[in-house]
């Protein structure tokens, strides 16, 4: 079995997720984390409910997560969550809601075309207390003691250096966060 560097794991990461944000086509074939059902159908399975998917807007929910971090995050109004591998902003738009204006969330993705469909996402719908930032979970563009809530969904599986995600989480969340 071949082994890989960091940098060719990122470069790999970065040009499959690009063309799903391009493509809006899954990154997985049916059995890893889409079982070939759209977008919709995958986040129902997973827990979201139906208004949670007409809160996003079109083009948001890409399908790509194996989880539900909204399920478990017990998000409060004020406070300020960051999403890690963020896309094309489905959890970061929920997070928004529930945190509500006063709150913000904190997009990071380091690919530029899910950003880029991010930001997109979040001005075609209006949402102002969101912002998407290019960067690597392993070194986080995000000030120290900053963060009261850290979510992300299916995304720290595919860092090979998953102690600096960790390590870097730990730096930007708040004490008690």
């Amino acid at each position: 079995m071949p082994t890989f560097n960091h940098n060719e794991i990122h470069q790999a990461v970065r040009k499959t997720y690009g063309l799903v944000a391009q493509t809006e086509a899954s990154c997985c074939n049916p059995g890893c984390c889409s079982t070939g059902s759209n977008p919709q159908e995958i986040s129902l399975k997973l827990g979201y409910s139906n208004d949670d998917l007409t809160t996003v807007p079109t083009g948001a929910n890409l399908g790509l997560g194996c989880g539900n971090p909204q399920a478990i995050a017990a998000l409060k109004p004020r406070e300020t969550v960051l999403d890690l591998g963020s896309g094309a902003g489905f959890d970061c738009f929920l997070a928004a809601s529930a945190v509500g204006d006063k709150g913000f969330v904190l997009g990071i993705d380091m690919t530029q075309e899910m950003i880029s469909k991010a930001r997109e996402n979040a001005v075609k719908a209006g949402f102002q207390n969101v912002e998407f930032r290019q960067g690597q979970i392993e070194n986080l563009p995000v000030v120290d003691n900053s963060i009261d809530v850290i979510i992300s969904n299916c995304v720290i599986n595919l860092s090979p250096a998953k102690q600096k995600v960790f390590k870097e989480a730990y730096r930007v969340l708040k004490p008690g966060g």
